[in-house]
C-alpha cells in the first residue's frame, strides 16, 4: 500500500499535517487553511478528501478535550447549509481542470486570510448560520477549507467555547462533505489509505498542542498561521498560472 505514495511526498505531507493539526488544536481552526495549498503543491490527490478526514480526526480529539465548553445551539442550521454548498463545491471539482482548481484553492485561502483579518459584527441567527454553512460547504468541498465562515460568525465566544463549537461543526460537516464526495465519485479507497498514513501526524500535532495550550499566545499563533497561509497561497497561484501557460 505504501507504493501508492512516494516516501518523500509522504514525509512532506506528514510534516504539513502535523503543523496544521497543532494549529487547529491551539486556535480552533487552521488545519485545512495551512495544509490544503501546500498539500496541493505536493500532490493534488491529497486535497480535498484526505484533508477533510484529517480535519474530522483533529476536531474529534479537540472536542474531547473541550467537551465541557460545548454549546451546540443553532449549529444545525449551518450544517443544513453545508449540503447545497457541498454539492456546488463537488460540481466545481468534477468540471474544473487542475490548474483552475489550484487557483481556486489559492483564492479560497487568500479570502480566508482577508476575512480573518477583518472584524465583522454579524448577528448569529438561523439565516446567518445557514448562509455561513453554504459558503463553508462550497469552500470545504473544493479545498477542505470550511472553517473561516463559521470562525467569523462564532468569533465572539471565549477561546474554549470557540474551539468546542467549531470542532463540533467540523465533525458533522466533515461527514456531510465525505458523503457528498462519495456520491459524486470523488472519494476513493486510495484517499482512505492516504488518510490512514497521515493520521499519526494528526495525533502527534494534537498531543504537542495539548502541552502548549495556555502557554502560547493565541494572537501570535494566529498571525503566524495567516502569514504562512498567504505565502503558500501565493506559491500555489504562481504554480497554477505557470501550468495554465
Amino acid at each position: 500500500m505504501l507504493a501508492m505514495i512516494d516516501p518523500t511526498t509522504l514525509a512532506l505531507a506528514s510534516l504539513i499535517i502535523f503543523f496544521g493539526a497543532m494549529t487547529q488544536s491551539l486556535i480552533g481552526f487552521g488545519l485545512a487553511v495551512v495544509a490544503s495549498p501546500l498539500l496541493y503543491i505536493v500532490d493534488p490527490e491529497l486535497v480535498p478528501a484526505p484533508v477533510i478526514i484529517m480535519g474530522f480526526s483533529i476536531s474529534l480529539l479537540t472536542l474531547f478535550r473541550e467537551r465541557g465548553a460545548l454549546e451546540f445551539n443553532g449549529l444545525q442550521y449551518a450544517l443544513l447549509g453545508r449540503i447545497p454548498g457541498g454539492f456546488l463545491g463537488a460540481a466545481l471539482l468534477i468540471f474544473a481542470p487542475q490548474p483552475i482548481l489550484g487557483l481556486a484553492i489559492a483564492g479560497i485561502v487568500a479570502a480566508a486570510v482577508i476575512l480573518s483579518l477583518l472584524k465583522f459584527n454579524i448577528v448569529v441567527n438561523r439565516t446567518s448560520l445557514f448562509s455561513a454553512g453554504v459558503v463553508s460547504g462550497i469552500f470545504g468541498n473544493i479545498a477542505a477549507i470550511g472553517g473561516p465562515p463559521m470562525a467569523i460568525l462564532l468569533s465572539g465566544r471565549d477561546a474554549s467555547q470557540f474551539r468546542a463549537a467549531l470542532s463540533a461543526f467540523f465533525i458533522f460537516s466533515s461527514m456531510i462533505a465525505l458523503v457528498i464526495l462519495a456520491i459524486t465519485g470523488l472519494l476513493t479507497i486510495k484517499h482512505l489509505w492516504l488518510s490512514l498514513f497521515l493520521l499519526p501526524s494528526v495525533i502527534l500535532g494534537y498531543l504537542v498542542a495539548g502541552k502548549l495550550v495556555g502557554r502560547v499566545d493565541k494572537n501570535r499563533t494566529r498571525s503566524a498561521t495567516l502569514i504562512l497561509c498567504s505565502i503558500s497561497a501565493l506559491v500555489l497561484t504562481v504554480k497554477s498560472i505557470m501550468e495554465l501557460g
